[in-house]
């Protein structure tokens, strides 16, 4: 009698299983999908980094692996994001080989950019990353220039600390530049429904020029509430890799439930989306950040995107005494158009701060009305 011994990995829900010349085979039904010409094969669902800088080191640790052993096998993280690259360490120091790490620096000049490649390295415990991107730049990085750091990021790449090149822009301009100039692996960039058509002819361009594209803000900010209806969308797009931003496991096993059951758009998907872009689809701020600190201590990030939460959230979520303490800030606004230009998206973020106040305060006079 002969004995086989057969592994089974832990979540057999994600493989498929044939017999197949006498053969048990097990093949993972997880959509995979490859980032252009890096030629990195990734499962569709990536993981967003930036939000476990807000939960401990052991939850994060746990949130990574948890990811890992469910199929997920990129990772985004940056070296804005705090110590989010020394929890993505902890987490796969002894399997590094089995994931795909990419990071990012805000490095502006070669002094700096060395700086945060090394800190990067030593903070994920690794000597090479598999994909390094350039952090939001007002430019468009390119050889020669009088930055230097795309010059140096080749000379990282020729000493195998960095695989493979990208950029991450919430700029339309330098989203294009970056594609036309064909300089770049890969572009990070915001896409969802709500995104405009020139936004998608972004994304279908890095598809004939063979970039590989990961897609941030696949929620919009936060406005899109259905994950399952963004996730339909973008699994229309067989190059494009969503970073979904996570902080604790009711979030990650909303996403994993994706992978083996996808969620499909049918007619009343398409009226959901139709109805989300009459409604959002204008200048609305996306929460990026970009414009923070505020010299007047307003919470842009959220006032400015207040309107849309009361229309989209239940009420008693908002208004609240800590809200409209926060939404009175507005009123100590200098107009010293330091968000304005600062904002990646062009808007007229002081109007837009005062035309959502002015919203709220609508809302909060009708609360203070019925409590009568």
């Amino acid at each position: 009698m002969q004995i086989f011994t057969i592994f089974v990995p832990r979540n057999i829900d994600h493989y498929d299983v044939s017999f197949i010349n006498g053969l048990y085979i097990l093949t993972n039904s997880m959509k995979i999908i490859t980032l252009g010409r890096t030629g990195l094969k990734v499962n569709k669902n990536g993981f967003g980094a930036l939000p476990i800088q807000r939960i401990s080191m052991k939850k994060a640790v746990f949130l990574l692996q948890e990811a890992y052993d469910n199929g997920i096998n990129f990772y985004d993280t940056a070296r804005f994001y705090t110590d989010s690259e020394e929890k993505i360490g902890a987490a796969f120091a002894d399997r590094r080989d089995k994931v795909i790490i990419a990071s990012k620096t805000g490095a502006q000049n070669t002094t700096d950019f060395w700086k945060d490649l090394h800190q990067t390295l030593r903070n994920l415990k690794t000597d090479y990353l598999d994909l390094y991107q350039f952090h939001n730049p007002p430019f468009c990085p390119r050889p020669g220039d009088k930055s230097g750091i795309y010059d140096a990021i080749k000379v990282a790449q020729r000493q195998g600390k960095v695989r493979f090149i990208g950029i991450s822009n919430h700029r339309i301009s330098v989203a294009k530049e970056a594609v036309d100039k064909g300089l770049y692996d890969t572009l990070q960039y915001p896409f969802s429904y709500l995104s405009s058509s020139g936004d998608e002819k972004i994304v279908e361009n890095t598809r004939k020029r063979g970039m590989g594209f990961i897609c941030m803000k696949a929620l919009a900010g936060g406005l899109i509430t259905d994950s399952a209806l963004a996730y339909a969308f973008l699994n229309q797009f067989d190059h494009v890799l969503p970073i979904w931003g996570v902080q604790c496991k009711s979030e990650l096993e909303e996403f994993i439930s994706y992978q083996t059951n996808p969620p499909e758009l049918s007619s009343s998907s398409w009226r959901k989306i139709e109805k989300d872009r009459m409604e959002l689809a204008h200048d609305f701020c996306r929460g990026c950040g970009y414009c923070m600190p505020c010299p007047a201590g307003i919470q842009i990030c959220d006032c400015a995107r207040m309107s849309l939460f009361l229309h989209r959230a239940p009420l008693s979520v908002y208004l609240t005494e800590e809200w409209a303490e926060k939404m009175k800030k507005i009123e100590d606004c200098k107009h010293c158009n330091a968000c304005r230009e600062k904002c990646p998206y062009s808007l007229d973020t002081p109007t837009l701060l005062q035309k959502n106040y002015e919203d709220f305060k609508v809302f909060w006079k009708q609360k203070a009305k019925n409590a009568l």
